[in-house]
């Protein structure tokens, strides 16, 4: 390996490792939270699930303020502009404050009828989620401003500093959770209450980094406002996974509940293992970013090629791991045989995208870095819409069964793997600038 191939390596690693600890610390919190709730019963469990599934959806908005922010930020710290680079995080603050306010009073007015309806009507189920709910809103303004923090702080390359602030935010709520539901006597409301103080403490602490950074505080509607037009690039990116993976789970369920078990284990294995190559596409967001604002196009080119090929390469052994996985894992399936069968269809599909999968996050990471947001939603809408949408529908109407479900995501993901590289090859995409 070259001295530049070395400190390449590095440099991603260096943002890549503390970038997957701060991604795997909410799933990893979550168990622990239902491992706590779970020793209340079967309703308070069910009640956690519905509430945190609605909660679920500001998490998605923050991370898309967050994904935004990176760009941005990145491209200013590569021209030097550090303070503008850090003004960008005090705009998408002013964002992420203004955004968590009104979920809290949308989920305020809406909790009652949103968590019956999730429930299937009134109910024990449906008075926990409520109440559940109704205090866990709270922590939305702290949980966007965290999340937008975190899309700055990557833009000028400090991966440390979240990683502090998010692991003691978690280890407090980690330690905050089961006092408050147990000796303090207040159940599930318990679980809302740490969720809450977490997410505020991790938010105060994302502001007081900005405040310590010496940068003006106002807001500017001009910089919010493109702030809001690339959010809305990623959200309609987004939307269109959410629609994949929805009908997924639809289609697998109209097989049985084998094919929907099988389907719910293997979905969740590639959730996985996307968090850990999700680490990767945020070095490479920061990295190409800064290359670009420098206007360092041939460094930002070749750090897409070394970034394309590490995420083959991160692809090529979570395929090793899953395949022997399927073996390993036996016990997930328990004692139902059918189960296990149905899985085996999904396995080998499975494996097959994990290369592709490696190169297209990886991708993505390039191509959010370098501001190109609009190709990556049209390239998007286009594989859901055209490709996966089509095939998973007709693999319904033609009874394919569990094999024609992952057959659809596996052409979803080499849909999107053409056309990446096809962008990538074209180096339409290298716009250098502190701005695009």
């Amino acid at each position: 390996m070259t001295v530049d191939q070395t400190s390449t390596t590095r440099r991603v690693a260096a943002l890549a490792i503390p970038a997957l600890v701060v991604l795997a610390a909410e799933p990893l919190y979550v168990l622990v939270d239902t491992a706590v709730v779970g020793h209340l019963g079967r309703t308070q469990l069910a009640g956690l699930a519905i509430g945190g599934s609605v909660m679920s959806f500001a998490v998605w908005l923050g991370t898309v303020l967050a994904y935004g922010t990176t760009g941005r930020a990145a491209r200013r710290f590569g021209a030097g502009q550090r303070t503008e680079a850090v003004e960008e995080g005090v705009q998408a603050s002013w964002l992420a404050l203004s955004g968590g306010l009104v979920i809290v009073i949308v989920l305020e007015a809406a909790a009652g009828p949103l968590t019956r309806a999730l429930a299937g009507g009134a109910g024990e189920v449906a008075r926990n989620a409520e109440a559940w709910l109704r205090i866990a809103a709270l922590g939305a303004p702290g949980l966007m401003l965290g999340t937008a923090g975190n899309g700055w702080m990557r833009g000028v390359q400090d991966t440390r500093r979240p990683l502090y602030f998010v692991l003691a935010a978690n280890a407090l709520s980690a330690v905050l959770c089961p006092l408050l539901v147990y000796p303090a006597g207040l159940g599930l409301n318990g679980s809302a209450v740490a969720n809450v103080t977490a997410q505020t403490v991790v938010g105060l602490l994302f502001v007081r980094a900005l405040i310590t950074e010496r940068v003006p505080l106002r807001p500017h509607l001009a910089v919010i406002g493109r702030q809001l037009a690339l959010g809305r690039d990623l959200l309609l990116r987004g939307a269109a996974f959410q629609a994949c993976f929805l009908s997924a789970s639809a289609v697998a369920a109209r097989f049985g509940e084998a094919a929907l078990a099988a389907h719910q284990i293997a979905i969740q294995l590639f959730f996985f293992t996307a968090l850990a190559l999700d680490a990767l596409a945020i070095a490479a967001q920061a990295l190409v970013g800064a290359a670009l604002g420098g206007e360092r196009v041939a460094e930002a080119r070749d750090l897409a090629r070394r970034i394309t090929f590490a995420g083959l390469v991160a692809g090529l052994a979570f395929a090793a791991l899953v395949a022997a996985a399927l073996l390993a894992i036996r016990p997930w399936f328990g004692a139902d045989p059918e189960v296990y069968t149905q899985a085996r269809h999904a396995w080998w599909f499975f494996i097959a995208m994990m290369p592709a999968a490696g190169v297209v996050f990886a991708l993505d990471g390039v191509f959010l870095g370098a501001g190109d947001v609009r190709y990556l939603r049209n390239l998007t809408l286009i594989s859901a819409l055209g490709g996966f949408l089509p095939g998973i529908w007709l693999a319904y109407l033609l009874d394919f069964g569990l094999r024609g479900v992952w057959a659809a995501l596996t052409l979803f993901i080499a849909l999107r793997l053409a056309g990446l590289l096809r962008r990538l090859a074209s180096d339409s995409w290298a716009v250098a600038g502190a701005v695009r």
